[in-house]
């Protein structure tokens, strides 16, 4: 694989990684949103990664962002009859965010994100001690 390839098979995953970063704090962020812009509780966002093979090789791929998926499961129904958004028996509707799961993730990406910033780093080094070698 050349160093272009492998390049750019990092930086594909340093994106990809950044939109999961992006979803969980999101994610996090609106872990309490009864009503959003359309009126409904806001619902929590998955990336959907795929997989692009790399021309010529056979192996390694590039990662992207296919779609952001939207939960649509109903929410968590809990009874706070104060609340603006209760209906006539008192329930609200929260989103169905965990917010142990959402900082699973962000330490997740995180990780898979410094991992490809090495990978980078790496690349980069070793490309300088090519140059090196052929002054």
């Amino acid at each position: 694989m050349d160093f272009l390839s492998a390049l750019r098979i990092s930086g594909s995953g340093l994106s990809a990684e950044r939109a999961r970063v992006n979803a969980a704090s999101s994610n996090l962020a609106n872990a309490e949103t009864t009503r959003g812009p359309d009126g409904e509780p806001y619902k929590r966002i998955d990336p959907v990664f795929e997989s692009i093979p790399v021309e010529g090789h056979e192996g390694p791929a590039e990662v992207r962002v296919a779609e952001l998926k939207a939960d649509e499961g109903p929410g968590k129904r809990v009874y706070l009859p104060g609340h603006p958004d209760a209906d006539a028996t008192g329930f609200v509707t929260l989103p169905d965010v965990n917010p142990i799961h959402e900082v699973v993730n962000l330490m997740s990406a995180s990780r898979s994100y410094d991992a490809n910033a090495t990978a980078v780093d790496t690349l980069k080094t070793m490309a300088q001690r090519a140059l090196d070698i052929a002054r």
